[in-house]
Formats: C-alpha cells, structure tokens, sequence
C-alpha cells in the first residue's frame, strides 16, 4: 500500500481548503446557512470547516461545492479512476485533512458511470457529521467497529456487517471503539468530481451579503 503525502499537509491544508470554500461562497454572496441549507450539512458544521476546525468528509465537500456551482475538485485533488481494477500495494492513501478520514479509490471513471466506491480508514473516536443528500449509499466492514445513526436509528455495525440507505435521510457515522476502523463505501454521490456530462446544480438565492 502506498501512502501519498497529497492534501496532507496538516493545518495548513485545512486552511486552504477552508479558505477557498469561503472564498467562493461570499463570490456568490450566499450566506452559511443558505450553504447550509441546500448542502443538508449545519450552520456551525460549515463554519468550522471555514476556519480550519474540523475536516470535511468527502461526501460533505461534495455537497457544499455543489452548492457553490462548482465540484469537489475545486478544492481537492484526488487519485484519478483510469483503470478499472486497482492492486491493493499500488493504491494511494489519501485524506483531506490531518484531523479526517483516510481513502483509497477504488471506482473508475466512464461515461455513463454512477457507482463510486472508496475503502475508509476511520480513526477511535472519530465521527462523521450529519448530512443528508441525493442518492444512495452502501457500507461493508472490513475491519473493526462502527455506529451508524439513520436519523432515529442507532446502527452498530462490526466486521462482515453491511448497511445500504437511502442518503436523503439524515445520517452520520461514528468509530466507537478504541481501534481504527476500515470501511468499504459505495455511493451514487459524485464524490471524485470527474464524471461525464453535464452536471446538475441546485438554484442558490445569490444577491445576499455573506456571513
């Protein structure tokens, strides 16, 4: 497995990213909570982002640079999907931040494509913000623990154990155990910013002063 030292260069790569999604925002003159709002993200999840506090999932980043007519490459490069197989000791390890999550793509790219699909690496403790989204998503176990929340449901899930959702109900992840957790995700959510066509942006109230 080969570690890549890309969008890894610790608080500073939180700031920037931090930086250009606030950037982009006050362009479009839109507030946190219109951001908010669209992305199914919080006020104060947005704002910490903003500052640099706490990192974005990619399904998150996802979300928000679509608010803000863009897509996630804007903000982060990541592995292209050229090949349609991958080998385990080839594949790049990749984050967005020092304080997040860990990944290895898996998926290619190809005209007409819709599933894409990661390995996570998820750190004791660590927890995913809630959010909510178009599509559908799929995790599998491979290693360790997680607590899965849909809304009012309570998941606990271990090795060998699977979940598939609907992503437009409300949902977050949680490692709760003191060990590293790894997860296989599979998601319709454009989370690589690189498929074909043309894509689809929701309509933003523009013409209010940021915040």
């Amino acid at each position: 497995m080969q570690h890549s030292s890309q969008n890894n260069s610790k608080e500073d790569a939180d700031s920037l990213i931090g930086n250009k999604l606030r950037e982009h925002r006050k362009e479009l003159k839109l507030s946190m909570k219109e951001v908010a709002e669209v992305a199914g993200l919080s006020i104060g999840f947005i704002s910490q982002v903003e500052r640099g506090l706490t990192a974005p999932s990619l399904s998150s980043l996802s979300s928000i640079a679509k608010v803000l007519n863009t897509d996630i490459s804007t903000f982060l490069s990541q592995p292209e999907g050229k090949s349609s197989f991958t080998r385990n000791k080839d594949r790049a390890v990749y984050t967005l931040s020092h304080k997040g999550l860990q990944y290895e793509r898996l998926s290619a790219s190809f005209p007409r494509s819709v599933l894409n699909s990661v390995i996570m690496h998820e750190m004791p403790g660590h927890r995913l913000e809630s959010i909510k989204h178009e599509g559908e998503e799929f995790f599998f176990i491979l290693e360790g623990a997680i607590t899965v929340y849909i809304e009012e449901e309570e998941n606990i899930l271990e090795a060998g154990d699977s979940i598939h959702f609907d992503s437009m109900r409300e949902h977050s992840v949680w490692n709760h155990t003191d060990n590293p957790t790894t997860i296989l995700h599979v998601c319709t959510m454009d989370i690589f910013g690189d498929k074909q066509g043309t894509k689809e942006i929701p309509n933003t109230r523009a013409g209010r002063k940021g915040v």
